[in-house]
């Protein structure tokens, strides 16, 4: 069964980031500059986790993957416009 992660990171160095960013670029939607949506299989997720342990910095980098409710609303301020399968988008 998948489930719904909210994937965020801030990474120092630019050949990292880089990795990190295709690296999440195969498995989610890229919402905002370091934020991902990822829908995922348990096991897909600890293959995610395992990736992203080899490429970042654990002394520089910072890397959070939330799980989200199964009933979210999300609410979209400004140009944002792309709505993951699933998630309900309530645009003020």
């Amino acid at each position: 069964m998948k489930a719904n992660y909210i994937v965020c990171y801030d990474i120092r160095d630019e050949r990292r980031l880089a990795r990190v960013y295709r690296c999440l670029k195969e498995l989610g939607l890229h919402l905002q500059y370091s934020v991902f949506h990822c829908r995922l299989t348990w096991p897909e997720l600890n293959e995610l986790k395992e990736k992203l342990a080899e490429i970042i910095d654990d002394e520089r980098d910072d890397v959070r993957i939330y799980p989200m409710p199964a009933a979210m609303e999300v609410t979209v301020l400004g140009c944002g416009d792309r709505a993951p399968e699933g998630i309900d988008l309530f645009l003020a």
